[in-house]
């Protein structure tokens, strides 16, 4: 959008007729209000952008059907120029296949096929008018009430020259004999009748009187989008005095942003669109009491109240006053609408009131989200770190940490998940018109998914819906379309509900990253592989929940399906995936594993308390679950979790040896944390699916404990960038091979406790010289390393029984370890 500059910004009002409240579609659903259709068929106005066309901005639902449009709003108008009062009577200035066309409504929700006659001819007819009156110096049809206006307007069918028979009506017939012949011609091709005839608006481009006037309006070019193959530095100009660049930079820096953005900071510096109209009298109240009906009928017919004044149009556009707003930010420095990308010392503009925006930024992220001054700075920063993609991405991954504002998600969660090249030709280019098997599932699911959301229960966004999910289930054909696919598909959609080609794009770089596979047609074995891993990071983090869960025989297939095959989005309201999603995309492909622990722990003093049938029925209606709290309990659990615990063979689609697409891989998500490594001897290997089912702890690599332990490795074996030491977990090493093959060579640091000594016959642990230490470490991170892999997974089930968290199995045992020369022999006793 175009800077907000010297416009205003305004709101109007009106309702969209009600439809009757007993009456369904074919589909057996109540039908789709009005204003809803309209909600969603108005969003394409938001993308239509021009220098000399004022931008709509927003559009809102209010009650009974009512509706408010923002838009940019200029004070001064062509009545203005005419000196005349009055507002824009519409009706004059519509074309006569408008006219005739009259109001047409639809009997069911099913959108009419019945062609409209409104089009680019219908304005070229609205423009005549116009030119007609600025020639004339006064308004049309005025001394005609609106039905007569109308009347006249067709009779105009009959006449040889409309330009004569209008000028005669309005007695400004000596007006238009002094024009200009070119200036009549244009006005004739604007003003003939028949829309067959009627030149189209790039037709009349080429009319002679444009000649003289188009070298003074420069051709407008829209700016390569983010997402394109065009270059978005290609028509950057400066001015040829450089000088001239400061002086038009003034003091209003609010005005230098776009309409968009100062619209959004302006409702949350308290802009209230309903009172506004209130306070102008455009909405007007009264006594509840005064608009009962005479009459009510069984079927909710009522009669005895004659329409009400207010429910009528009322074209009176109200200026939003940005008065509030700019005292909200009168402490904001310059500094703060642009700042310094290169400046590493702070991620945050200062505010030049003190260090309340230093502040704010420690307050919870509902708080944030409301606080102008404070969205203001990051609005900014992440506006200029976007148009720098994919220069600046990895700093867009570091602002992103800290929170993402809501304004800017869509494109940031694009950035995040690497999106690039021409996603416009690449989705044009999928058919998504031919029928497929798959049309009728997604026709069933569209209808069900998120539907308490205005904006994707229009019809509009049903369109979109299909439409994107066909051209992904298209444009994959190694894949099939499982439920669930809709609810994924959803906050994409919500967020680049005008960009469907982005939403295609981000969708299709999310699955990939964290869903890889869970779309084949035969996905069982994907399925039980992540379950499976979910049920040992369970036993890892909370043994006491897991232990009780599998005694009830409460397992993760029962409930855990929908929540990673959909990312949360089943189970959650948009509004708390968002929050959840922010903190997701900066993750890998195992932090899901964690948000789903983090929301199990939230639920565990009820979890402990019930059984099989309670559990079942509490997640059959989920209780409310505290985002922000899972989102940090989340980071915490990642933090504790070694990389490699989460191994799965179907985690990541192989991954090409050379990158020719030049873009560059995802920044983990935290800072310390290095991408992952190229597999080395040292690394996990993949076992039987029936063996991992087996083993109630995870297993770690060989090269994890060697990184945990800060081991120093020299060759071939050689590990990735290691974690400073305060970051890092304590960990204990507990080998249970017998004494006499510990002695011969160990792990530095380990404990010996053996395994066939290990446990008493009722399953408590054998007090022995290092029994208390292992209890000191409980609540660390303890590995189990032996010979016997069978053995190393019965001691670590036994210390999960007894409560112990973080156990975890060292992957190959000891012979792992060998190799690397780190096995350490004890000093002979003198």
């Amino acid at each position: 959008m175009f800077p907000l500059k010297d416009a205003e910004m305004g709101a109007f009002t009106f309702f969209a007729s009600a439809l009757p409240h007993d009456v369904c579609g074919s589909n057996g659903l109540p039908l789709t209000p009005n204003s809803i259709k309209i909600l969603g068929r108005f969003q394409i106005l938001k993308t239509i952008t021009h220098p000399r066309l004022c931008q709509y901005v927003d559009i809102s639902r209010g009650k009974h059907e009512r509706l408010v449009v923002v838009a940019e709003h200029c004070e001064r108008s062509l009545e203005d120029l005419l000196r005349e009062g009055k507002p824009v009577r519409y009706p004059s200035y519509l074309a006569p296949e408008v006219i005739a066309q009259g109001i047409f409504k639809t009997s069911d929700h099913v959108p009419s096929e019945k062609p409209l006659p409104s089009g680019p001819k219908s304005d070229v007819w609205s423009l005549g008018i116009i030119l007609f009156e600025l020639c004339v110096g006064r308004k049309l049809f005025q001394s005609l009430d609106i039905s007569e206006r109308l009347k006249f307007l067709l009779t105009l069918d009959c006449v040889d020259d409309t330009i004569i028979v209008l000028a005669e009506e309005h007695g400004c017939l000596d007006i238009v004999e002094e024009l200009p012949e070119t200036v009549i011609d244009l006005l004739k091709k604007c003003l003939t009748f028949h829309p067959s005839k009627r030149p189209t608006p790039d037709e009349l481009m080429q009319d002679n009187v444009f000649s003289e006037v188009l070298p003074l309006y420069p051709p407008f070019i829209k700016p390569a989008s983010l997402f394109s193959s065009s270059l978005r530095c290609a028509d950057l100009t400066l001015p040829e005095d450089i000088s001239q660049l400061c002086e038009d930079i003034n003091s209003d820096y609010l005005a230098e942003r776009s309409i968009e953005e100062v619209y959004y900071l302006w409702c949350l510096a308290g802009g209230d669109l309903e009172k506004e109209l209130v306070n102008k009298e455009i909405i007007r109240s009264k006594p509840p009491i005064c608009t009962l009906p005479n009459f009510l009928f069984e079927d909710g017919e009522s009669f005895g109240q004659g329409r009400d004044r207010s429910s009528l149009l009322d074209d009176t556009t109200v200026t939003l006053s940005l008065c509030q707003l700019r005292n909200r930010l009168k402490d904001v420095g310059g500094e703060a609408f642009y700042p310094l990308l290169e400046d590493d010392q702070s991620n945050l503009p200062h505010s030049n009131s003190n260090n309340e925006l230093s502040a704010a930024a420690t307050l919870p992220l509902i708080i944030r989200e409301r606080d102008t001054e404070y969205q203001l700075n990051r609005i900014i920063l992440f506006d200029r770190l976007l148009k720098a993609y994919p220069y600046k991405k990895n700093q867009i991954w570091k602002e992103a940490r800290v929170d993402i504002p809501p304004l800017m998600r869509g494109l940031t969660w694009a950035a995040l998940l690497g999106v690039e090249g021409a996603i416009h030709a690449k989705y044009d280019a999928i058919d998504k018109d031919t029928p497929i098997p798959t049309d009728r599932q997604i026709e069933v699911d569209i209808p069900r998914c998120h539907q308490y959301d205005e904006l994707l229960s229009s019809p509009e966004g049903h369109a979109k819906f299909r439409r994107v999910l066909k051209a992904w289930v298209v444009s994959h054909p190694d894949l099939v379309y499982w439920q669930g696919l809709d609810s994924l598909c959803a906050p994409f959609l919500y967020l680049n509900f005008n960009n469907e080609a982005l939403a295609y794009a981000c969708m299709s770089a999310f699955i990939p990253k964290y869903l890889y596979n869970f779309f084949l047609k035969d996905n069982s074995h994907v399925i039980q592989e992540y379950l499976t891993v979910f049920s040992q990071m369970i036993a890892f983090h909370d043994p006491e929940l897991s232990n009780h869960l599998n005694e009830i025989g409460f397992i993760p297939d029962l409930y855990a399906i929908p929540w990673f095959l959909t990312m949360f989005t089943h189970v959650f309201p948009l509004h708390k995936i968002f929050h959840l999603w922010d903190t997701l995309l900066l993750g890998n492909s195992s932090f899901p594993f964690c948000i789903g622990v983090a929301i199990l722990q939230q639920l565990r003093d009820r979890l402990l308390a019930n059984g099989f049938n309670e559990c079942i029925l509490l997640f059959s209606d989920l209780p409310e679950i505290d985002i922000e709290r899972c989102v940090r309990e989340s980071i915490n659990l990642f933090c504790w979790t070694p990389k490699s615990a989460t191994y799965r063979q179907h985690a990541q689609p192989p991954k090409p040896t050379s990158d020719s697409s030049g873009v560059r891989s995802s920044t983990p998500y935290f800072p310390t944390e290095c991408p992952d490594p190229p597999k080395t001897d040292l690394s996990r290997e993949s076992i039987p699916l029936n063996d991992l089912k087996s083993e109630v702890s995870p297993r770690i690599s060989a090269e994890d404990l060697i990184d945990l332990c800060e081991l120093t490795v020299t060759g071939h074996f050689k590990t990735p960038t290691k974690k400073t030491k305060s970051s890092k977990p304590k960990l204990l090493v507990v080998d249970i091979r017998n004494s006499e093959d510990f002695v011969r060579g160990h792990i530095s640091g380990s404990i010996n406790i053996p395994f066939s000594t290990a446990f008493t016959a009722e399953g408590e642990l054998t007090q022995g010289p290092y029994t208390a230490m292992l209890q000191s470490f409980k609540g660390k991170v303890i590995v189990i390393v032996g010979n016997v892999a069978k053995h190393t997974a019965e001691f670590a089930a036994h210390l999960v029984k007894m409560k112990y968290p973080r156990i975890c199995i060292l992957d190959g045992g000891i012979n792992k370890i060998k190799p690397t020369g780190l096995l350490t022999v004890p000093s002979p006793q003198i």
